[in-house]
């Protein structure tokens, strides 16, 4: 009987301890504090700080700038606030609840979520923002949240999503996308490709008035006018290329990578400018090689009897011919023959000339 006399005492603490504290939240015994519909401005400070679940929904908060919100309850693990008419998300205002696990901020006129408003809640696993007036997704608001599971983005402003959003939400297993004003047109193709890999349905075009109401994951690419905007440009380039022929102009289309031609020109003028030089260049040096040999004569004899080279040379110059006595001087064999100039022949000594001159 202890034991349950105990747990009705503390029931009945908990109950008449909002009465006591003088705010008008009601607890349980399990760490649950409902605090909805009693138009209130700001969070109850006199809550106890080990409360695990805060139902603030239906009230008309005020949330502090360039603070945190609900700084003294950093156990929270589950946090309702929807239904706070034009609630302002300043950035990293939950960045002291470390350990919050659902955030429900559905219904609270939100049109513009900060890069850093949900800074900090890296343990957040549900994420409810249904029900606001989102009309486009700043990405980066959801690197914060590295445990995301589940993110609900049903009944929005919603027309169009870009190819990194995707991306980024390509990491959430469930994301809620219905009830959105979406587009579907060539934009949409990223999106209808995501929504076909994760097997979505009911997420419905509004416009264009011709896909109202059909699901954007049944579309292929040619429904949302992607494959006839490509056909129509490949046929006007088509047409184009045959006028040009027909008129039999220089002129190219206005296609992609058409200024490329003079580029193309300029380097063939470059390599037959290059050819014609290295052809000249060769005639030139052929046409010296040929007028030297013109020049060419043999070089003169030296002659073999005593003669200097100077001499030959002058006498080869004079167009002189060698007479047969000098022709006659070698003998068969190219030699000198020994004694070939007599003694008596020898000339008269110096004092022989004298005597002479005396006589």
């Amino acid at each position: 009987m202890a034991p349950t006399c105990l747990l009705c005492w503390v029931c009945s603490l908990l109950c008449v301890w909002p009465v006591v504290m003088g705010h008008p939240c009601s607890l349980d015994h399990q760490g649950w504090a409902d605090c909805s519909g009693k138009s209130l401005q700001h969070a109850p400070s006199s809550l106890p700080r080990n409360i695990t679940s805060l139902d603030l929904s239906f009230n008309s908060l005020v949330m502090p700038h360039h603070r945190t919100l609900l700084k003294h309850f950093p156990s929270l693990h589950s946090l309702n606030l929807s239904s706070n008419a034009k609630l302002t998300l300043s950035p990293a205002i939950f960045s002291n609840l470390v350990m919050l696990r659902l955030l429900d901020l559905s219904s609270c006129g939100i049109t513009y979520i900060h890069m850093d408003t949900f800074k900090g809640l890296g343990n957040l696993h549900t994420l409810l923002l249904r029900n606001n007036s989102l009309q486009e997704l700043d990405v980066p608001f959801l690197l914060p949240l590295k445990a995301l599971f589940h993110l609900d983005l049903r009944h929005n402003a919603l027309v169009s999503v870009d190819t990194w959003s995707l991306q980024l939400m390509e990491s959430v297993p469930r994301v809620r996308l219905e009830g959105n004003p979406w587009v579907c047109d060539c934009h949409a193709h990223p999106l209808q490709q995501w929504l076909q890999r994760r097997r979505a349905v009911q997420v419905t075009c509004v416009s264009p008035p011709g896909l109202r109401g059909q699901e954007i994951a049944a579309l292929d690419s040619q429904d949302l006018g992607c494959q006839i905007k490509q056909r129509f440009a490949r046929e006007l380039n088509t047409t184009q290329q045959i006028t040009v022929t027909e008129n039999n102009t220089t002129a190219l289309p206005a296609v992609k990578g058409g200024r490329s031609w003079p580029y193309l020109v300029g380097f063939i003028v470059t390599a037959i400018g290059i050819s014609i030089l290295i052809a000249l260049a060769a005639k030139c040096k052929l046409a010296h090689k040929n007028f030297a040999s013109y020049r060419h004569r043999p070089l003169p004899e030296i002659s073999s009897i005593g003669g200097s080279p100077m001499e030959d040379t002058s006498s080869w110059d004079r167009g002189s011919i060698p007479d047969a006595a000098d022709l006659q001087a070698e003998d068969d064999d190219g030699f000198i023959e020994d004694n070939y100039i007599q003694p008596s022949e020898q000339l008269p000594t110096k004092e022989e000339r004298e005597l002479h001159r005396s006589v």
